[in-house]
């Protein structure tokens, strides 16, 4: 838990210093050159924009909706993956603390049995420790990239969005961006090993923090982007999760939560 929760706040900080180390001030077109400009951030801004204008009559606030739906639809399977590999972390929870019992000593021949007893259970079961990080991973890419079409696709700024600028920041989409997020998280870790673990606790109160402050700072849009996905979560965890945590507990004899 510990390292995850330290991949998740490195990642944050990567993020935030990318935004800032790429070229923000350069509109985007097709004439762009580059890997970055060409295959991540002209697409979002092409399509956002092709959207708005064809389809919505200049609506660029339900376009990045819309595309912000595409692209968490877009992640879903390893979302679903993560859920998975979350449930099963969970039933073999009794099993691995009777592993780590059986091996406390600290000596470096016993903590190398650990590991082998420890990964070997994992197999079994097809946990894979690091499946809660991979959206979280998939999702930075995509979140730079979303930033860069926004701040550089000028006709975004032109526009609003029920009551804010889609290209200025505001500060009751803030307010929701932090409140959707804690409640994602919440609901996220319900039931899981990770709602008894301090860290990620800590975790729970310092990513909506974390996300309200930027949400501060950067284009309303953004933020717009950050309230659809953290409603599309929610829905993605009480429309799937909540019956595969049903189904596990039929199939291992109504293990609890």
């Amino acid at each position: 838990m510990r390292k995850k929760l330290l991949l998740v706040v490195l990642l944050i900080g990567l993020a935030t210093l990318l935004t800032g180390c790429f070229e923000v001030n350069e509109p985007i077109d097709a004439e762009s050159e580059g890997i970055w400009n060409s295959f991540f951030v002209y697409p979002l801004s092409f399509l956002i924009t092709y959207i708005a204008e064809d389809i919505f009559n200049h609506g660029f606030g339900l376009a990045i909706v819309i595309v912000t739906v595409l692209l968490r639809t877009l992640v879903l399977p390893l979302n679903i993956k993560q859920l998975k590999s979350s449930q099963a972390m969970q039933l073999i929870q009794p099993e691995l603390k009777e592993i780590r019992e059986k091996y406390s000593s600290k000596d470096a021949q016993t903590q190398q049995k650990l590991q082998q007893e420890t990964m070997a259970l994992f197999q079994r079961h097809g946990v894979n420790p690091l499946a809660g990080c991979l959206p979280i991973v998939a999702q930075m890419p995509i979140l730079i990239a979303f930033y860069h079409a926004i701040v550089r696709t000028e006709e975004i700024s032109r526009y609003d969005f029920l009551w804010f600028e889609l290209g200025n920041p505001d500060i009751i989409l803030a307010i929701i961006t932090f409140a959707t997020t804690f409640i994602q998280q919440k609901i996220m870790m319900a039931g899981t090993p990770a709602s008894d673990n301090p860290q990620m606790k800590i975790m729970l109160y310092l990513l909506p923090v974390m996300i309200g402050v930027f949400a501060l700072f950067f284009p309303a849009a953004l933020a717009l982007y950050w309230v659809v996905g953290n409603f599309f979560m929610i829905a993605q965890t009480l429309l799937i999760r909540r019956p595969m945590m049903r189904e596990f507990e039929k199939n291992n004899g109504g293990t609890k939560k």
